[in-house]
C-alpha cells in the first residue's frame, strides 16, 4: 500500500511541478512515508486505486489517527479519471471501514472538490498553511547556540531514537521500510549531557526532486534558543546538496509559520479540512 500511495503522490506531483494548481495534491510521497512511522488500524485495509499502463492515477486513501480518520481522494491532474467518481467512492470507503469522525482535505483551488464536499454536508472544520522554498534561495545555515550539537542519525545510530518518546519504540524500524528515508536528513539537537532537545526529519524525493520538512519538533524546555532554526537551515542546505529543487513545508499555527516565514518559506495556500460525523450506518469490514 505504501509504495502504491508513494507513487501516486509522484504522479500528481509529476503533473503539476509548478503549483498550486486546481487540483494539485495536498501531499507528498514523503508524507504518505513520514506517517507510516507507526503501525495504524488503517494498514490493514485494501485501499482503492485507479490504474492505466503507467501506474495509479487515482486513489483512495485511509488512515486512521488519534482522533479519527482520514480520507484523501488523489487524482493526478489532466488524467482521463471521473474525479467525482473517486470522490463518491472515498465517502463508501469511509463509510464501510472509519467508524469515527472522518476529514477529508481539500486543495485552495479545487473547486469540484469543495463543491462536492458542500454537496455531502460536510462541514468545513479547520485549515492549516502550506509553504514554499526554492532550493535557490536557501538561508545561510546558522549553527546552533553554544552548549548544543546538532547531529544526524548516522552519528547515533546506536542510541535510542529521539522520536520514541512521542512515537513509539518502532519508530526507526518503521522509518528504515521507507524507501524516501534517509538518515543523514534524520537531524536532532543534543543538549550538554547528551539530552535531545529538538528533531526534526528532512526529506529528499529524487522522482520529483521536492524535500519536505515533517517534523520539526523542540522540546519545551529549549524552546526560543534558536534551536529549531539551526536545524532548518542545516537540513535545507543538506537537502539541496543531495538534489532537491524545491521544498515545502505544512503548518498550522502562526507561530510555526513565523519561523518558515523568516527561513524563506512563501506561503501559497491554505488546504480545507472537511469533516464528517460518525455515521449511524458505518461499520468495519
Amino acid at each position: 500500500m505504501l509504495l502504491w500511495v508513494s507513487r501516486l503522490l509522484q504522479r500528481a506531483r509529476r503533473a503539476s511541478p509548478a503549483g498550486p494548481g486546481s487540483a494539485e495534491p495536498v501531499f507528498e510521497a514523503a508524507d504518505a512515508q513520514w506517517w507510516w512511522r507507526r503501525p495504524r488500524e488503517s494498514d490493514s485495509i485494501d485501499q482503492l486505486f485507479w490504474v492505466d499502463d503507467a501506474g495509479p492515477v487515482g486513489g483512495v486513501w485511509l488512515t486512521t489517527w488519534d482522533a479519527g480518520w482520514q480520507c484523501d481522494p488523489i487524482t493526478v491532474p489532466g488524467a482521463p479519471i471521473d474525479r467525482a467518481e473517486v470522490w463518491e467512492r472515498a465517502l463508501e470507503q469511509a463509510g464501510a471501514h472509519a467508524p469515527g469522525t472522518v476529514t477529508i482535505p481539500v486543495g485552495d483551488g479545487d473547486d469540484l472538490y469543495h463543491e462536492l464536499a458542500r454537496a455531502a454536508d460536510l462541514t468545513a472544520a479547520s485549515h492549516d498553511s502550506t509553504g514554499w522554498l526554492d532550493a535557490g534561495s536557501l538561508p545561510v545555515v546558522e549553527p546552533p547556540p553554544a552548549g548544543f550539537t546538532l547531529v544526524d542519525r548516522t552519528m547515533r545510530p546506536d542510541r535510542p531514537h529521539p522520536m520514541r518518546q512521542r512515537n513509539g519504540d518502532a519508530v526507526e524500524e518503521r522509518l528504515r521500510t521507507c524507501p524516501l528515508y534517509d538518515p543523514e536528513l534524520d537531524l536532532s539537537v543534543e543538549a550538554e549531557e547528551g539530552e535531545p532537545a529538538a528533531y526534526s526529519l528532512f526529506w529528499l524525493d529524487p522522482t520529483t526532486k521536492v524535500g519536505l520538512v515533517e517534523p520539526v519538533r523542540v522540546d519545551e524546555t529549549f524552546w526560543r534558543r534558536g534551536l529549531a532554526r539551526a536545524m532548518l537551515t542545516e537540513g535545507l542546505d543538506r537537502l539541496a546538496r543531495k538534489g532537491a529543487v524545491r521544498v515545502k513545508i505544512s503548518y498550522g499555527s502562526e507561530a510555526a509559520g513565523t519561523l518558515y516565514r523568516r527561513v524563506g518559506f512563501r506561503p501559497t495556500s491554505r488546504p480545507t479540512w472537511y469533516e464528517r460525523r460518525p455515521l449511524a450506518s458505518a461499520s468495519r469490514h
